[in-house]
């Protein structure tokens, strides 16, 4: 995907970027393969794919629910960024939270919002277990967003925790996402979610499957959970 094309199938989609914003993807581009030479960000660094796989990709969430507003967004285990800065250029209003569990990403974050003056972006170093457990986070966010961190009974119970009463967990995921929704039906249900909707299509180009799972916050979570480090990718609620 060019950035003729990135833009047209945005505009498509009635997303309409201005110059600004699309100086921002190409300096975004420009500094994740620059910084990529020193410390492994991603696996993708041709710009065709970049602006396919990691900008046009991230931005899939926004065909589906509504960004527009000045919604309180969390990234859990966002590495480069991805969903998160994509969505956060091209809808300005959102105030962004990142945790990543790995420093140096928190540096390269930094440097990012740095280099693209973004504003009400916050990025913190924390395991997303014990981040989870903090009263200032737990509970408070509009859209809890994740992109392939970990199957859907593991990642449910490291966002819903986050995730305010009414809004929503958005989970980005590839092929197979129905198996992992048969799976992790439980583990929505006790931590006080529902799976709302679940949208299948196709990446345009690379022609992949992808699915956007959108799962509403319908109670507290139980104080338990997310429980220590580790343990929900060790013993998932299934």
């Amino acid at each position: 995907m060019n950035t003729e094309q990135f833009i047209q199938m945005l505009k498509e989609k009635g997303i309409d970027l201005s110059p600004w914003q699309i100086t921002q993807y190409e300096a975004y581009f420009e500094a994740l393969v620059e910084w990529n030479e020193k410390m492994n960000l991603t696996a993708i660094t041709d710009k065709a794919d970049v602006y396919l796989k990691h900008f046009y990709d991230s931005l899939t969430a926004s065909f589906y629910y509504d960004f527009n507003e000045p919604l309180h967004i969390c990234d859990v285990g966002a590495g480069a960024g991805f969903p998160s800065i994509p969505l956060k250029i091209a809808f300005p209003n959102l105030h962004v939270t990142i945790v990543d569990s790995l420093n140096k990403r928190i540096h390269f974050l930094e440097h990012i919002a740095n280099v693209l003056k973004l504003e009400n972006v916050q990025f913190i170093h924390d395991r997303a277990e014990t981040f989870g457990q903090k009263p200032e986070y737990r509970g408070v966010f509009d859209i809890v967003t994740a992109r392939a961190v970990a199957r859907l009974s593991v990642l449910s119970e490291l966002c819903l925790p986050l995730v305010k009463v009414g809004g929503y967990f958005i989970a980005m995921k590839g092929a197979g996402a129905k198996g992992e929704i048969d799976l992790g039906k439980k583990a929505i249900t006790v931590l006080g979610g529902k799976l709302e909707k679940s949208f299948s299509f196709i990446l345009p180009i690379e022609e992949s499957e992808r699915n956007i799972l959108l799962i509403k916050k319908e109670k507290q979570t139980p104080k338990k959970y997310p429980r220590k480090p580790g343990t929900p990718n060790k013993t998932p609620i299934e």
